[in-house]
């Protein structure tokens, strides 16, 4: 029995890349800022475990939920399931988890939960996804590593 969770998710357009590339003159002495619209470049196009859509389709990332705080290195991601009952919603913070630490630098401390009232666990969610034991050990998992890898990946 392979039902899906949501059948049939509201899909948004994907918006237009507002970052300009820059032509500044790049020293390396100097720290890049990292800013809220350079994450979620970094998420925008996970694909979503069940469905051929990207997060930012499905509306499960936004730009307005993604805070960071440069001279802290804090970056805080909030994401929305779809579905307030998505048993999805670990697997989708795991991939913007591991997305983010790959792409940032390791001054940064990761903060991924879910929007506040948007899924029925929330607080079991948040905990799993912001505590590294956890993490390390649902990376562990050849099975879950590979539906990681595979919504990482895949092109939208």
């Amino acid at each position: 029995m392979n039902q899906l969770i949501n059948p049939s998710p509201v899909i948004h357009e994907k918006k237009t890349t507002t970052r300009e590339s820059g032509t500044q003159d790049v020293r390396e002495d100097v720290r890049e800022l990292i800013d809220s619209q350079e994450i979620y470049e970094h998420i925008r196009d996970i694909v979503d475990p069940e469905h051929p859509y990207s997060l930012e389709q499905l509306n499960v990332v936004s730009d307005k939920d993604i805070q960071v705080d440069d001279n802290f290195g804090t970056v805080r991601v909030q994401f929305t399931p779809t579905v307030e009952h998505c048993s999805m919603a670990t697997l989708i913070g795991l991939c913007i988890r591991v997305k983010l630490s790959k792409s940032l630098p390791e001054r940064f401390k990761l903060d991924v939960t879910l929007s506040p009232g948007s899924h029925a666990t929330e607080v079991a969610v948040n905990k799993q996804l912001n505590d590294k034991e956890r993490v390390a050990a649902a990376l562990e998992n050849p099975s879950l590593l590979a539906m990681v890898c595979k919504c990482l990946n895949r092109q939208s």
